[in-house]
């Protein structure tokens, strides 16, 4: 077994993610890691709710297909709720090797408004981060 046994894939369902899936394909390969797939849907009502956890599973059921081609051991995880928050408490209740993420490359000014949970997450864990430019 190699050094990541245990990668959590952080994936935005947007086309950022097409960036560090083959990424994540190759490093599990490598290590002989298993991969958990995860999404936290940000909603404000209940409608919003259930229409993100929809196009969420249609989303991370596809990503899970590209994973599971390539032999390699896949767990989708959806939660709700605020992202920063619901990663935390994943990462907090499982035992992770790696952290994995896509960024958006936003510029000083947009994360200085809206903040970056990949920045939240390098001051909160320990955890290895792993980020890749989209």
């Amino acid at each position: 077994m190699g050094l990541y046994k245990r990668i959590l894939l952080t994936l935005d369902c947007s086309p950022v993610d097409d960036v560090i899936v083959p990424h994540i394909c190759g490093l599990a390969k490598i290590h002989g890691s298993q991969v958990f797939l995860i999404h936290v849907v940000h909603s404000h009502t209940l409608d919003q709710d259930r229409v993100l956890h929809e196009q969420t599973s249609a989303f991370m059921a596809e990503k899970e297909k590209i994973f599971k081609a390539q032999g390699i051991p896949v767990k989708v995880i959806i939660r709700s709720g605020e992202p920063d928050q619901e990663l935390m408490e994943e990462l907090d209740n499982n035992d992770y090797d790696l952290i994995a993420m896509a960024t958006h490359g936003h510029s000083f000014f947009m994360d200085l408004l809206f903040g970056s949970i990949s920045d939240r997450l390098k001051h909160k864990t320990n955890i290895p981060l792993l980020l890749i430019k989209a």
